[in-house]
């Protein structure tokens, strides 16, 4: 993992923002990208100078676009956006979360497009490294103008106020800026907008959910393979052959994922020529299933990737040659009016993301049912993967976890079909963003525990296959690691430590790991 990132606006990856907010890599700025932010900044005071209207800088905000503001209140403009639009309640971010905040909005200040100070963004990253982190509710974002509410929030700290969580200590603003040897800014004309109008929370939490998701397709791979297995089915449907004449990128990635875990089977091997022709559908189109999956999370990174580079502010600062006579602003600046604040671009893609992880947990259910299910099972498995089935019920009701967690997925909504119009009806179509980025990773938490549930049978279904025979080599290996968590149920006893045990190896990268390293090749 990364130790430092270095941010240039143009370079920040997903990987390198799990750095920051989950491991605690340090952030610097580099040099290019602070003479952007100077020059930037430069043009900002040329049109105060000037003496022109321009949105944000000398006028009000969203329907107070027409209210001019006199120069000796500009700095109290900037103080009084962020007051007003801390608006947001509900559930804290997590401490990731907000990480991953504040460096993708340092990152999008650095490409020098948003007329911002240099000591503000210095301000940013500071408060990274020292470990100072705003109390950021979740609820109150629209996508556009941005994560409005829980950006203000965020920058109230930089200005002495809100609060921040600094050493385990939950402080007001001026007291955790203290407590870490910081000191508080005072904003001057745009610089408010600069920091609170961006998509940046719904990015940070993309970024965030991307690495999980496409952990998580892996680890679909693995429990497909290992039911695969146990249940005597084929691994013919991963053919080379098949995905060459439909060559879907996603679905050879997890076709080829399959043949490397059940490679050297003598399970596979015991029933090649059995009398079943086909198997069900939740075993051979796995790799269709998964793979199409695989093709969704690929569609948000490539948003995901961009926007992290983006500057996403409003009005962004160009050199006047860049504009032309377009754009007010001075002789040397150029000002621009636009709507790349707008998160459309992600919460589209984050809603498809919700729709792909409710499909890759509904397969894993499916596939859980033919292990437990008396009506589906292969002869050599018991009623529910227990002995003296009747007067014990095995894993029965964990199924029934699954299913509450697959029917809960299915609920959820489709924030980006939706828009409510605010501010006067000028910002009369808004992304929600925020909300989709929200239930992308409740569909990902979701399914990570139905995935367990799945290895947990896995697990247990292989304990019930002639012991002669030997898993494949990856699949072996899941199942040790499985059963270091997960002891064999020999006896009826509270399985929610069992679904949570392994819903915790799900979502941990090293059971991923592991079963690469046992293969000595990268699995994808």
């Amino acid at each position: 993992m990364t130790a430092e990132v270095v941010l240039d606006g143009e370079s920040l990856t997903p990987a390198d923002v799990v750095a920051v907010a989950r491991s605690g890599a340090t952030v610097t700025v580099a040099e290019t990208a602070r003479e952007r932010i100077r020059e930037s900044r430069e043009r900002v005071e040329s049109v105060l100078d000037s003496g022109e209207a321009v949105y944000g800088v000398t006028t009000g905000f969203g329907d107070l676009v027409d209210e001019r503001i006199p120069h000796a209140d500009l700095d109290d403009l900037q103080r009084n956006l962020l007051r007003s639009h801390a608006a947001a309640v509900g559930r804290e971010l997590t401490t990731a979360e907000v990480r991953a905040m504040l460096v993708t909005r340092a990152n999008t200040l650095a490409k020098g497009y948003s007329g911002i100070r240099e000591s503000v963004v210095d301000l940013l990253v500071a408060m990274l490294d020292a470990g100072v982190h705003p109390v950021v509710p979740s609820r109150g974002s629209l996508g556009a103008s941005g994560d409005l509410a829980p950006l203000a929030h965020m920058s109230l700290v930089l200005i002495g106020e809100g609060e921040a969580e600094v050493g385990g200590d939950r402080l007001p603003g001026d007291e955790a800026l203290d407590a870490a040897g910081l000191e508080p800014v005072t904003l001057r004309a745009k610089e408010g907008l600069a920091l609170i109008n961006g998509t940046q929370l719904t990015v940070g939490v993309a970024a965030l959910l991307l690495t999980d998701a496409e952990r998580l397709v892996t680890v679909a791979d693995i429990a497909g393979a290992l039911t695969t297995e146990v249940t005597l089915s084929s691994t013919v449907p991963s053919h080379e052959a098949i995905t060459a004449v439909r060559p879907h990128a996603g679905q050879a990635a997890s076709a080829r994922n399959v043949r490397r875990l059940t490679a050297d089977s003598d399970v596979v091997e015991s029933h090649r020529n059995c009398d079943r022709v086909q198997d069900a559908y939740a075993m051979r189109c796995l790799p269709q299933v998964h793979g199409a999956v695989r093709d969704a999370v690929a569609h948000l990174r490539e948003a995901v990737e961009v926007e992290l580079n983006s500057a996403t502010d409003n009005p962004l600062v160009f050199p006047r040659e860049a504009v032309g006579d377009r754009a007010s602003g001075s002789d040397s600046a150029g000002v621009l009016s636009g709507g790349n604040f707008h998160g459309a671009v992600l919460a589209m893609r984050l809603d498809y993301l919700t729709n792909a992880l409710t499909e890759l947990a509904a397969i894993s259910e499916r596939r859980t049912d033919r292990m437990l299910n008396p009506n589906l099972q292969e002869p050599h498995l018991p009623p529910f993967l227990t002995e003296r089935s009747g007067v014990r019920s095995g894993y029965m009701i964990a199924q029934y976890t699954a299913a509450a967690l697959l029917n809960e997925c299915r609920s959820f909504g489709r924030p980006s079909m939706d828009n409510t119009p605010v501010s006067g009806n000028q910002e009369d179509h808004v992304s929600m963003s925020a909300q989709s980025a929200y239930l992308a990773r409740n569909a990902a938490r979701n399914a990570a525990a139905i995935l367990g549930v799945e290895l947990c049978c896995g697990a247990q279904a292989a304990d019930f296959v002639d012991d002669a025979l030997e898993l494949g080599v990856g699949s072996a290996e899941a199942y040790d690691a499985v059963r270091a968590v997960v002891p064999k149920l020999t006896t009826d006893r509270p399985v929610h430590e069992d679904i949570e045990a392994a819903g915790a190896l799900v979502e941990s990268p090293a059971f991923t790991e592991r079963v690469a390293a046992a293969l000595d090749e990268e699995l994808e």
